[in-house]
C-alpha cells in the first residue's frame, strides 16, 4: 500500500485543493480512464449521499410520528384542565370585607392593648345579683365517664380536625356546629336575616377582640368583675368559634388555641375539684362553653375532650337541691344563673361525645316550672313566679332553656305566648342597650323564626320596607373610628353587662348576637303547620 496526499488535477489543469489523505490499495495493472472518473467522483457521491440519508432519518425520527399522534397536545389539554370551579359566597367574617386589609390576629409580634389599657378595678361584686354563699364543696360522683388521671397537657391533638364542608343531605360537614363554616353558614347568613354589613361589623369587633387578649391567653372584663377571668376568658373565645375559628384552622387559630390552653391549665382532672374553671358558678359555665363547643367542632380529643367532660361533670356535681345552680358550689340560685348552665349542658349533648345526665336536665326544668308564671309558663321570675313578666331578661333566659330542653319549638302554644311577649320590647333605634335581654332574646325569636323574626332582626313594616330592627341597630352603635384603640368595639351598655363586664363583655355579648344566624342551627323547623324535629340534634 502507498500514501499520498497530492492533489488530483482539475479539468483547467489547475490544481485542485488539497483533501483529506486516502489510503489507495494500488493493483498490479495501471488505471483506466474510466477507473480514474470513478475514483475521481464516487467518493463524492457517497459522502453526499450519505449527508443525505442522515438529514432525512433526523427529519424522519423529528416528524415522522406527526402523522398519527399529531392531536395528542389536544388530548392533554383536554384531560388535565377541569371545569372552572363556581366561585365560592364569600365568608365575609374571614375575609374582613372592606376593612384595612392589616387587620391581624392577636399574634406576639403585634402591640396588644393589654399594655395600653389600665387594669379593671378588683371588687367582691360577682356576675349577676348575689344571693346564697357556697355550702358543702362535697361533690356527687360525676355522672358519665371518668376522665383520665392527668394534669400535662399538650399542644392540640392530632385526631381532630375542623371539618368544613357543605353540610345537610349530601354535604361532608361532621361537624356538631356546622352552620359555623362553608356554604352552610353563606345559607343561614342569607336566609336568617343577616348581611355584608353585620358580618363587616362581626370582622372588626373579632379584630378588636383579639388585640384584648392578655399575653397568657387569657381576657378580663373592664367592669366591676374584672377578677372573673375565666367568664372573661370564655366570653372572650365565643364569637370566635361562632365565627368558625378554632386552634385548628382560621386566621385566629392562635388566638383560640392561647385562650383555650389557658382554661385547660387552669383546671385539674382529679380530686374533689375536678374539672373547677371557677368558685362562681357563673363563671363556670361561661368558662366551660367554649371548651364544649370547641370539642364539636374539632372532636379534637388529646387535648379537648378530658377537660370539657371535666367541666360538665362539675356543672352537675354543682346543681342545688331544688335543681337551679347558685353562686355557689351546690346552692341553690336563680334563673339567671341556670341559663348559663343549660347554655355550657346542651352545647355538650349537641358534642355528641360528651356525656350528660338526663336526671339533671330534668331538675333544672323543675326549677323553671317552679319560676314560670301564667297558666303556659310564657314568663318567669328570678327564684319564684313573683316578679315575672312577659318582656324581662329572666322570661327571654327561661325561654331559651324550654327552647332547649323541654322542646319548645316554634308550634308550642307557651314559647309563641312568651315570643309575643318579647316583642314587646323589641328592638329600638334611640333605646337603652340592654345585652343580656338582647342576647338572650334574640336567640328565642330566632329560633321562633316567621314574620316575629323578620320584624325582631330586621324591623317592622314601614311603607313595604323594614327598617329600625336589631341588625342595623347594634351595627350603628359599633365604635368606627379609625385608628382609635376602641374601633370595632362596642361602648359599655348602661344595664347589667356594662357595670359589670364594660365593654369588653358588652362586645363579647353584642357579636354574638350578630352571629345568631348561623351560631347554632335551629332544633326544629315549622313544617306546613306541623312541628319538624330536625334530624340529627336530638
Amino acid at each position: 500500500m502507498s500514501a499520498t496526499k497530492s492533489p488530483a488535477p482539475t479539468d483547467n489543469g489547475q490544481p485542485a485543493k488539497a483533501g483529506p489523505s486516502v489510503i489507495r490499495r494500488v493493483e498490479g495493472a495501471e488505471e483506466t480512464a474510466h477507473e480514474r472518473l470513478v475514483r475521481k467522483h464516487v467518493p463524492a457521491w457517497v459522502i453526499s449521499g450519505a449527508i443525505h440519508v442522515v438529514v432525512i432519518a433526523f427529519a424522519i425520527l423529528i416528524f415522522g410520528g406527526r402523522g398519527s399522534d399529531a392531536k395528542q397536545p389536544d388530548k392533554i389539554i383536554a384531560t388535565s384542565v377541569e371545569k372552572e370551579p363556581e366561585e365560592p359566597e364569600k365568608d365575609l367574617t374571614n375575609e374582613d370585607p372592606g376593612l384595612q386589609s392589616n387587620l391581624e390576629a392577636a399574634l406576639p409580634e403585634i402591640d396588644r392593648v393589654d399594655k395600653q389599657n389600665v387594669d379593671a378595678a378588683v371588687t367582691n361584686d360577682t356576675i349577676g345579683v348575689p344571693n346564697t354563699e357556697a355550702t358543702d364543696s362535697a361533690a356527687l360522683a360525676p355522672p358519665g365517664l371518668a376522665p383520665t388521671d392527668t394534669n400535662n397537657f399538650g399542644v392540640a391533638g392530632t385526631e381532630g380536625s375542623f371539618l368544613a364542608g357543605a353540610g345537610g343531605a349530601g354535604g361532608m360537614m361532621n361537624s356538631s356546629f356546622p352552620g359555623r363554616s362553608g356554604a352552610t353558614k353563606s345559607k343561614l347568613l342569607k336566609e336568617g336575616g343577616g348581611n355584608e354589613d353585620s358580618e363587616r361589623a362581626v370582622a372588626m369587633g373579632l379584630a378588636w377582640l383579639a388585640k384584648q387578649q392578655k399575653a397568657d391567653g387569657s381576657w378580663v372584663y373592664d367592669g366591676n368583675d374584672g377578677k372573673e377571668v375565666a367568664a372573661a376568658t370564655g366570653m372572650g373565645l365565643l364569637p370566635f368559634l361562632a365565627a368558625g375559628q378554632t386552634h385548628k384552622t382560621g386566621k385566629y387559630q392562635k388566638t383560640v388555641h392561647s385562650g383555650i390552653m389557658w382554661l385547660i391549665k387552669k383546671m385539674s382532672l382529679s380530686g374533689p375539684a375536678a374539672g373547677e374553671l371557677s368558685k362562681n358558678m357563673y363563671a363556670q359555665a361561661i368558662a366551660t362553653l367554649p371548651l364544649v363547643e370547641c370539642y364539636g367542632m374539632t372532636k379534637d380529643k388529646t387535648l379537648l375532650l378530658a377537660p370539657a367532660q371535666a367541666a360538665i361533670n362539675y356543672i352537675q356535681r354543682a346543681q342545688g337541691a331544688n335543681g337551679s345552680w347558685g353562686y355557689g358550689f351546690g346552692s341553690t340560685g336563680d334563673t339567671s344563673i341556670v341559663g348559663w348552665q343549660i347554655q355550657a349542658l346542651k352545647a355538650a349533648v349537641l358534642a355528641k361525645d360528651i356525656v350528660v345526665d338526663d336526671k339533671v336536665i330534668k331538675k333544672a326544668m323543675e326549677f323553671l316550672d317552679f319560676v314560670g308564671a301564667g297558666s303556659r309558663k310564657s314568663s318567669y321570675g328570678y327564684t319564684s313566679p313573683a316578679g315575672a313578666g312577659p318582656a324581662t331578661s329572666l322570661t327571654a333566659v327561661g325561654l331559651l332553656c324550654r327552647y332547649y330542653s323541654s322542646g319548645w319549638g316554634p308550634n308550642n302554644a307557651s314559647m309563641a305566648e312568651g315570643v309575643e311577649g318579647l316583642l314587646k320590647r323589641q328592638p329600638k333605634k334611640g333605646g337603652q342597650l340592654d345585652m343580656y335581654y338582647y342576647y338572650y332574646a334574640t336567640q328565642v325569636v330566632h329560633f321562633f323564626e316567621g314574620d316575629e323574626w323578620k320584624t325582631w332582626n330586621e324591623g317592622p313594616l314601614v311603607n313595604g320596607k323594614r327598617e329600625g330592627g336589631m341588625r342595623d341597630w347594634l351595627i350603628s352603635l359599633q365604635v368606627r373610628k379609625d385608628g382609635t384603640p376602641n374601633h370595632g368595639s362596642w361602648d359599655a351598655d348602661a344595664a347589667h353587662i356594662g357595670r359589670a363586664c364594660g365593654r369588653l363583655g358588652t362586645t363579647c355579648m353584642v357579636l354574638l348576637t350578630l352571629e345568631v344566624y348561623y351560631r347554632h342551627l335551629p332544633l326544629y323547623k315549622r313544617d306546613n303547620g306541623g312541628l319538624k324535629v330536625v334530624d340529627g340534634v336530638k
